[in-house]
């Protein structure tokens, strides 16, 4: 599931569907970050990206609040965003569709749909600021999804070992973008390394409305999306409203909602195994309830990337009130499930909650574009998705 199918409005306009979002420095060169936007769930061989959308990744410096508390980050005002924009697609054009990356720092970069190394000549080489590719790319996420909607359903843990991908090679519309950060986010006044990225999909045109939006996986589907637990607003699909809403700065109209159905979801995993291993205070608002708010991707630019174990560890050490020791961000083979049913479950003071799927069939490769080329013949979704 990760962003999947993520809300009432994305399952109408699957096109603008965030399926996953991933930050990591570069593994082939220092100094360069990777951002991965992947769209469309059960993407077909003749699918195009939106003429009609913008694809956003916005990224804001951060720096520690210093102290342990419902809330990790300070969050920099000035913001760099990398727009990502499509023509329509041409059927007379054999080079396939066209695309540009724009940064509001002035540095673009032009590609072709589906190219390997159309976004890497000129100044958008592996030198440059910006290097693109935007193509079908095999599905990267890893989940037993119906063993996790079963736990929901029952109450019961119900991850098999081993467990299986569903609807394995599924194919999604992949954008990835790497970029020179000190070129792009300019200089670091807190040094801390730490910038926060959040993805998203609005209209293009005058208005641009925000469509979905995603930082952390999971944060919608596994901790916003079951109702049943939430005494407070318990018939309100909370989805489309969270992605409406600035990754960076939530407004306070829903606040209340979103809090209440994170305290009574955070709880209900909590639960599983028989003890309450995060706490509560008086209120009732769960320990992890504002770090989740804070929902964006942590990235340590300054530190060398790490194939596995990155996610979620600067929040992590952080909240211990010790340094971290990981570039964080979100890596395309690390098994980010098992960290957060672990984290979610018993607060990693127990063994590790496995979903019983280790990795993905085809891995991503320490390469640009990473990602595995797609599946010539993807699952079709199954009527009910």
């Amino acid at each position: 599931m990760s962003d999947h199918i993520s809300g009432p409005r994305a399952l109408a306009e699957p096109i603008a569907d965030i399926t996953d979002v991933y930050a990591f420095p570069s593994p082939e060169q220092p100094g360069r970050l990777v951002l991965v936007m992947n769209t469309l769930p059960f993407a077909q061989p003749d699918d195009h990206f939106s003429d009609g959308l913008v694809y956003r990744f916005r990224l804001r410096r951060l720096s520690s609040r210093g102290e342990p508390g419902p809330r990790l980050f300070h969050v920099a005002e000035p913001e760099v965003t990398v727009d990502v924009l499509f023509d329509e697609p041409d059927a007379d054009d054999h080079q396939g569709q066209r695309g540009v990356v724009r940064t509001s720092e002035g540095a673009t970069q032009a590609f072709h749909v589906g190219d390997d190394n159309s976004g890497s000549g000129g100044s958008g080489g592996a030198t440059g600021p910006l290097r693109a590719f935007a193509g079908a790319r095999w599905d990267p996420f890893f989940m037993d999804a119906p063993a996790a909607l079963k736990t929901i359903a029952t109450g019961q843990l119900s991850f098999a070992q081993p467990g299986s991908i569903f609807m394995d090679g599924k194919n999604v519309l992949s954008i990835v973008v790497e970029l020179d950060v000190a070129a792009l986010l300019g200089p670091d006044d807190e040094q801390t390394g730490l910038v926060g990225v959040v993805a998203e999909t609005l209209t293009r045109g005058r208005l641009n409305v925000r469509i979905e939006r995603v930082g952390r996986p999971e944060v919608k589907n596994l901790m916003l999306a079951p109702k049943q637990f939430d005494q407070v607003n318990r018939d309100l699909e909370i989805r489309d409203l969270y992605n409406m809403e600035d990754g960076f700065h939530l407004a306070e109209g829903y606040k209340g909602a979103y809090r209440a159905r994170l305290d009574a979801n955070l709880a209900f995993w909590d639960s599983l195994d028989g003890k309450a291993d995060w706490p509560v205070d008086e209120s009732g608002a769960h320990a992890l309830r504002g770090v989740m708010l804070d929902d964006f991707l942590v990235v340590d630019v300054t530190k060398p990337y790490a194939e596995t174990g990155s996610f979620f560890e600067i929040e992590r050490a952080l909240m211990n009130g010790e340094p971290h020791r990981t570039c964080g961000g979100r890596t395309l083979n690390d098994d980010v499930m098992d960290t957060i049913f672990t984290l979610l479950v018993n607060a990693g003071l127990g063994p590790t909650i496995s979903d019983g799927v280790e990795g993905a069939t085809r891995p991503a490769s320490g390469s640009f574009p990473y990602l595995a080329a797609p599946n010539p013949e993807p699952p079709v979704p199954p009527a009910h998705v």
